[in-house]
């Protein structure tokens, strides 16, 4: 009975309690002046964030059932300059409830609704934000006879205005909505909400141990996050101000594609093909306008690289590497480059493209010790890469290939109207067949030797830059084949029966012992200066032209049959023609007519004007002996007087 009575007077007691609550809050909201509220409102916000509200609008005072205060149309920091830090619409304290019934003002949290924050960049270095920065350090600066107060701001549907005026850059972020702790009762400073930067929305936080520190220049530690479909970033280091901007710390970048996250950012168009998955780890290390990225790990397209970096973020962008891989696969990069046509047998004529080479400054150094290309297939190899103002230069240091070694170099740059291209190679001691099939889609000789190729030209397309190469190029070849004819059977074939017919001469091959090929290449035009090929049972000297943009030939020369029986050499002149795929070689005929013995009295009649006789007496043989061979002569027989 005792303890019922007990908890009853505890119950009225407690909403005696609550009914004078209540009953103050009322009271207070008729009795205490409303511009008493407001400016206690505006006192503590400038002792909180060193920031002086600007009220250019009406405000609203609300104590009951809870204290809050809203003011429109506010201003913080200086507007004397046009270009305020802070604009909001409206601005809403919310009031501690306890000091609120003592008869104190005392803020809880304090939201900007729908806010712009202007970051202005002037020339020297300063901006809108310097001397307000100077205000909030003061205001964060220890003081015992300031006590604590609020230390949550919210910013919501607001934006963020940054405008470079050196550069006359304006971006925007929109959208904004975040929670800011405020270091009115610790060191520490804190940010974490979304905002939208073109068309992507992007959660953010940033984390500064010691908010004070980082104001007045000194170290201070530092956390961000970024995250968003476009790219992901965490950063975890230090920064200071003082005497120049440095941070330094461990950095993390990965992004679906890295083509498509450096197009939404607006900073460069990447040229060529891949650039696909990314993922970059690295020591960092920003100050004077470079990023030094040490100790990195770099993930691009399935490839992986470990090195160090350097990025410029002045006006002249410029990205250097020096990177190692184990093993890379460049195919992606090449993947949009196609010098033949669809059908496969004529120079593409689509205009060349190259977009992004002039927006991106680079400096690469790259090692690898397994390099793929297409269908090509390289060794260890040390190459250097080069952009600078819409030009493209690779330096191949060494390059362990088709079982040789490939140096020189390529380069492409835009030109007016398309683009200039040149080559400088040589490669050493490499396997014919492998090299010619994968580098120029020759599949016409076998062994080993060396080929030298300097030529350079210009054109909006690959035929228009066929119509223009100029240069040389050479072959020395040793223990090889030619593919695709059998040079000694052909020569033996005709050498028996000159008259047999010429056959498909399109299959087998003629093997040598040293094969030497000089050419000269003037608008498109190679001229084969010098030829020649000998093999155990064949020699060839060849010269004449071939056309580059046509891709056909026009050669002609001269086969000997060496025999190790007799000194008698049997030659037969030829030519060559058709197109590079598929030639087709001709054995000259008056030769094979004048290494026949049916034949030869027709070429004597021709000369001595008897062609009549001639002719009926070279028909007789051949019908007796159709080989093709000398026979016994026929019964002679008058030729008609109408045979000229």
């Amino acid at each position: 009975m005792i303890a019922a009575t007990g908890l009853k007077r505890v119950a009225i007691a407690v909403a005696a309690m609550i009914v004078v609550a209540f009953v103050t809050l009322i009271a207070l909201s008729f009795l205490m002046p409303a511009a008493t509220v407001r400016d206690a409102v505006a006192k503590e916000i400038h002792a909180v964030t060193g920031l002086d509200p600007i009220l250019r609008g009406d405000f609203n005072v609300s104590l009951f059932p809870s204290g809050t205060v809203s003011f429109h149309n506010v201003l913080l920091g200086d507007d004397r300059t046009g270009e305020p830090a802070v604009m909001a619409d409206e601005l809403t304290a919310r009031l501690r409830y306890f000091p609120l019934l003592a008869g104190r003002i005392e803020i809880a949290d304090v939201t900007l609704v729908r806010p712009t924050i202007t970051v202005t960049f002037q020339s020297g270095g300063r901006s809108n934000w310097s001397g307000l920065i100077d205000s909030l350090a003061h205001a964060l600066t220890p003081n015992p006879d300031r006590r604590a107060t609020f230390s949550e701001i919210g910013i919501s549907d607001g934006v963020i205005v940054i405008h470079d005026i050196d550069k006359g850059f304006v971006d925007r972020l929109s959208n904004v909505e975040f929670q800011v702790a405020w270091p009115s009762i610790s060191r520490s400073f804190g940010a974490n909400g979304h905002f939208m930067w073109r068309g992507e929305t992007i959660d953010a936080s940033l984390t500064l141990s010691d908010f004070l520190a980082a104001l007045s220049g000194e170290h201070s530690g530092i956390k961000l996050r970024v995250a968003g479909a476009p790219i992901k970033l965490a950063f975890d280091g230090t920064a200071s101000s003082e005497p120049t901007l440095k941070v330094e710390g461990t950095l993390a970048v990965d992004a679906p594609s890295l083509r498509d996250a450096m197009l939404w950012s607006g900073k460069n168009k990447l040229p060529f093909g891949g650039f696909g998955r990314f993922a970059l780890r690295a020591q960092t290390t920003l100050g004077g306008g470079v990023i030094a990225l040490s100790n990195a790990n770099v993930e691009l397209d399935g490839n992986t690289a470990e090195g160090a970096l350097t990025l410029s973020s002045g006006d002249f962008r410029l990205v250097q590497a020096t990177l190692a891989a184990d093993t890379l696969d460049l195919t992606p990069y090449v993947s949009g480059i196609r010098l033949l046509a669809a059908n496969k047998r004529n120079w593409d004529q689509l205009p060349i493209t190259l977009d992004g080479i002039e927006d991106l400054n680079l400096d690469l150094r790259l090692s690898a010790a397994r390099i793929k290309i297409a269908q090509a297939e390289l060794g260890r190899t040390a190459v250097a890469a080069n952009m600078r103002d819409g030009k493209l230069d690779i330096t191949i240091g060494e390059a362990q290939a088709f079982g040789g070694v490939i140096k020189g170099s390529i380069g492409v740059a835009i030109a007016d109207g398309g683009v200039e291209a040149n080559s400088h190679l040589q490669f050493v001691d490499v396997d014919l067949e492998s090299s010619l099939r994968e580098v120029f889609g020759v599949q016409r000789l076998t062994g080993r030797g060396n080929m030298t190729l300097n030529v350079d030209g210009s054109g909006d397309s690959v035929l228009a830059l066929t119509n223009t190469l100029n240069g040389t190029a050479s072959v020395n070849a040793h223990s090889g084949a030619l593919v695709g004819i059998n040079v000694e059977q052909l020569l033996r074939r005709l050498e028996r029966r000159p008259l047999s017919g010429n056959g498909d001469f399109r299959s087998g091959r003629t093997p040598f012992d040293d094969l030497l090929i000089d050419m000269t290449i003037a608008q498109g035009t190679v001229s084969v200066d010098k030829m020649h090929v000998d093999g155990p049972a064949v020699r060839l000297a060849l010269n004449g032209q071939a056309s580059v943009p046509m891709r056909d030939l026009d050669l002609k020369g001269t086969a000997t049959l060496i025999s190790t029986e007799t000194d008698n050499q049997f030659e037969l002149p030829f030519v060559v023609q058709g197109r590079w795929d598929d030639p087709i070689l001709l054995p000259d005929a008056q030769s094979l007519i004048r290494h026949s013995g049916a034949a030869a009295p027709l070429l004597d009649a021709v000369k001595g004007h008897s062609a009549g006789e001639a002719v009926r007496s070279v028909i007789d043989k051949l019908m007796s002996n159709p080989s093709g061979n000398a026979a016994a002569p026929a019964p002679a027989a008058t030729a008609p007087k109408d045979v000229q």
